[in-house]
C-alpha cells in the first residue's frame, strides 16, 4: 500500500508543483552530502582494493562502495517528481541515448590512439617528464637553477 501524502489528499497542480520542488531541494542536498562522502570515501576503497589485491586483481573494496553507491542513488530517487509531471511532457531524451561513461569511453580510446601514433598525448606527456625532471633537479639543487643550466633548459 501506498501512503505517500499525494495520494492521501488532491492537491491543485501548483501545490504539488511547490511540493516537488522543496523535495527535490532536499534531495539536492542528500544526493550532495552523498557526493562529499564518496569523493574520499572512492579513493580510500581504491587504494585499499589495489592494496588488498591478490594476484594482480584489486580486492572488492571499491566496487562494494560502488553497490552502495548505486543503491543510496535508487533510494535518493533525485527524480521521482517525474511520476507526477503532466502527461503532454516530452520525455525523449535530450542527451540522447549516450551518458557520461560511452563519453569517457570514446576519449580514452582518442588519448590511446594517438598516443600509440605519437601524436599530441605523446608529446604532451614527454613535455610533463620534462617539466617534473626539471623540477626535480631544481628541488635538489636549492629551485635554483645552475649557473651552466638555463632557466627552463632540459639535458
Amino acid at each position: 500500500m501506498d501512503s505517500r501524502a499525494e495520494n492521501s489528499h488532491p492537491q491543485s497542480p501548483q501545490w504539488t508543483l511547490f511540493r516537488d520542488l522543496a523535495v527535490l531541494q532536499v534531495k539536492l542536498l542528500v544526493d550532495g552530502f552523498r557526493d562529499l562522502v564518496l569523493l574520499p570515501t572512492s579513493i580510500i576503497a581504491a587504494v585499499l582494493s589495489v592494496m588488498s589485491g591478490k594476484n594482480g586483481k584489486p580486492g572488492p573494496q571499491f566496487y562494494n562502495l560502488l553497490v552502495v553507491g548505486k543503491q543510496s542513488e535508487h533510494w535518493i530517487n533525485l527524480f521521482g517528481a517525474l511520476n507526477r509531471a503532466p502527461g503532454d511532457l516530452d520525455h525523449s531524451a535530450a542527451f540522447g541515448g549516450a551518458d557520461i561513461d560511452d563519453i569517457v569511453s570514446k576519449v580514452e580510446t582518442f588519448v590511446v590512439a594517438e598516443y600509440k601514433r605519437g601524436g599530441v598525448t605523446a608529446q604532451a606527456k614527454s613535455r610533463i617528464d620534462q617539466a617534473l625532471r626539471s623540477l626535480q633537479r631544481k628541488n635538489r639543487s636549492g629551485s635554483e637553477p645552475s649557473a651552466s643550466e638555463p632557466p627552463g633548459s632540459d639535458p
